[in-house]
């Protein structure tokens, strides 16, 4: 891939933007549906946690500080003169920088005391998921400190009342920094709150361990999913806050483990059917649309809903005679479309290839789960007349654990130890918060949960380490071992992660800070270490195998249809794991 592809790729969503229509049409779809948690937004002011910097410390041009920091009731009024005061002039432009404690998705609130003139005042504002970012300027898409202004308005200019409060802002970020564009005259900022604006639906998946950095992680991959759990699914809060199929599974995977079935996520894959007529390809990959049929075996599995199961028969069967057309007669993909995997692979059209001979018989092994669901000869005959031909084909076979953890998981795999041991011997240098799920669910699946394990703690720990309260788009692991945190001003001698990082569509401040597609060791922690794996569509049997490997105990809960599952796990003197499970009636386990 040249330059020019690199930086047209991110652009490839302009061609699938969403009607008002659709997105009407979904949103009424979604009132219909009983028993589902709806996802209704909430808001939330949350005040500032510290002040990590200002233009002044001599108290000339910022004059008492510390009152942004006091309690603020939301309301300003006539009789309140506790303000911090700013002062710009032609020399010095009064700044603070705010931090919120953890990323949020919403705006930001700026009340502004009584000043002697009534002239409205002119801040600049900007928000970042960084200390870099919320410090740096909107710079040309090239530039390698490439803060953005792309998808939400994260660095603008705005005018505050004389007496009153303004919000603004739409973005995700966790700092702000406002300076007083006006030269010689005080303003009086009373306070900043930042407005969170998140679903407010309870959690009933949980999970708690002898390990706090995994039960960390755990919530860490939680939170990030919920703040993308906005109007649709979305990928980032910042960037791109669209609806990608690929990063929609680890999202959909830990929405379905942690609250359950709920109605955003249906909302998505509807609006993706629907922005996608055959013979497209969703988002323009065709590995994209095999995700999606993924996503609906997943779905159906956890859920049972045979309805909407019905309701998605048709675009299936399309999308599997579709994928059948992709496939020689030799049983090699030919996949058309854009071909991806993940962005560290994809200047890498051998592994590609690899990738998604594997991916495509993935699918078509679980659209054969569909149509024995459905009772549908037709799509079974189609899906097992491509598997058998793709049966016969011998796979390149790269070592690069994108492809290899593939393999591994579609069961193509000629020798299961060895591939993972290619997964092993990579490490997670290798890794991307996206992939990087698959290859410790495929170490999992085939034995090696206390190295997986290990791969979670290290790599996902790494951004928890470095000040990360989400899940970021992309982690170089090389890149943490002389690097600052993201919620301090680079000391020199370090290395700025956010600013000096990345790559592809995300080089620079333009990467996301807060990326649903890296949350994969939430749901993983509770299927492979809980143990608990759906069996039976619906959840009307399901496997309870805890594993506990080097952990002294585990419990936590997963929801069914029918009610949570709680599961608790401990090794007793002799190093036995003893296991007890409480299932909500309707719900056989199997252990």
């Amino acid at each position: 891939m040249n330059n020019q592809s690199q930086t047209e790729q991110p652009h490839y969503h302009h061609f699938f933007m969403n009607s008002k229509k659709l997105c009407l049409l979904a949103l009424l779809g979604a009132a219909l549906l009983p028993n589902i948690a709806n996802g209704e937004l909430k808001r939330t002011p949350v005040a500032p946690t510290r002040i990590v910097w200002m233009s002044d410390t001599t108290g000339e041009y910022i004059k008492n500080p510390e009152i942004l920091m006091n309690d603020f009731k939301g309301q300003v009024s006539v009789a309140d003169n506790n303000c911090t005061v700013l002062r710009s002039n032609g020399s010095h432009q009064a700044a603070v920088l705010l931090d919120f404690g953890k990323e949020l998705h919403g705006g930001i609130k700026i009340s502004s005391g009584m000043r002697n003139s009534s002239r409205p005042l002119r801040l600049r504002v900007r928000l970042g998921e960084s200390v870099s970012e919320a410090m740096s300027d909107v710079a040309p898409y090239h530039n390698p400190n490439n803060a953005t202004n792309e998808h939400a308005m994260r660095d603008f200019d705005i005018q505050v009342p004389w007496l009153g409060s303004l919000e603004c802002g739409n973005s995700g970020f966790r700092f702000v920094r406002i300076d007083l564009l006006d030269k010689d005259v005080d303003y009086l900022l009373r306070n900043v709150q930042a407005i969170s604006v998140m679903i407010d639906d309870p959690e009933i998946g949980s999970f708690k361990c002898s390990d706090e950095r995994l039960n960390k992680i755990w919530e860490t991959g939680a939170y990030t999913v919920k703040l993308n759990m906005q109007d649709y699914l979305w990928d980032g809060i910042k960037r791109d806050r669209l609806v990608w199929l690929g990063d929609l599974h680890p999202e959909v995977m830990t929405v379905s483990n942690v609250w359950g079935k709920h109605d955003v996520v249906r909302r998505t894959l509807d609006f993706a059917k629907a922005d996608t007529p055959l013979p497209g390809w969703m988002n323009g990959f065709s590995s994209y649309s095999m995700w999606w049929l993924l996503i609906h075996r997943d779905y159906y599995l956890h859920h049972g809903d045979m309805a909407y199961l019905k309701d998605n028969r048709d675009y299936i069967l399309g999308l599997v005679k579709q994928l059948d057309e992709c496939v020689d007669a030799n049983g090699e993909e030919q996949m058309t479309g854009v071909r991806f995997l993940d962005w560290p692979t994809s200047e890498m059209p051998d592994v590609i290839h690899d990738g998604l001979q594997s991916l495509t018989y993935m699918t078509l092994d679980a659209a054969r789960q569909i149509a024995g669901w459905l009772d549908d000869k037709e799509m079974d005959a189609v899906a097992s007349k491509c598997m058998e031909r793709m049966d016969k084909f011998n796979i390149k076979r790269t070592d690069a654990s994108q492809a290899v953890s593939l393999c591994l998981l579609s069961g193509l795999s000629k020798d299961r130890q060895k591939d993972c041991g290619k997964l092993l011997d990579n490490g997670i240098n290798s890794f991307s918060p996206f992939y990087g799920y698959y290859a410790v669910e495929a170490l999992a699946e085939n034995g090696h949960i206390d190295k997986a394990m290990d791969m979670i703690s290290d790599y996902w720990g790494a951004m928890i380490d470095l000040g990360g309260t989400t899940f970021w788009e992309d982690l170089n692991y090389p890149d943490t071992k002389n690097a600052a945190r993201i919620d301090e001003i680079v000391p020199d001698g370090k290395y700025d992660i956010h600013s000096q990082g990345g790559a592809y569509c995300y080089v620079g401040l333009r990467l996301s800070m807060c990326h649903g597609w890296g949350a994969g060791p939430t749901p993983w922690l509770q299927r492979h270490v809980l143990g608990v794996k759906p069996v039976e569509p619906g959840c009307k049997t399901i496997e309870v195998k805890p594993n506990l490997g080097n952990l002294a105990f585990a419990e936590g809960t997963v929801p069914t249809p029918y009610g949570p599952v709680s599961v608790k796990a401990r090794k007793d003197e002799s190093g036995k794991t003893v296991v007890s499970v409480k299932a909500p009636k309707g719900v056989k386990v199997n252990k």
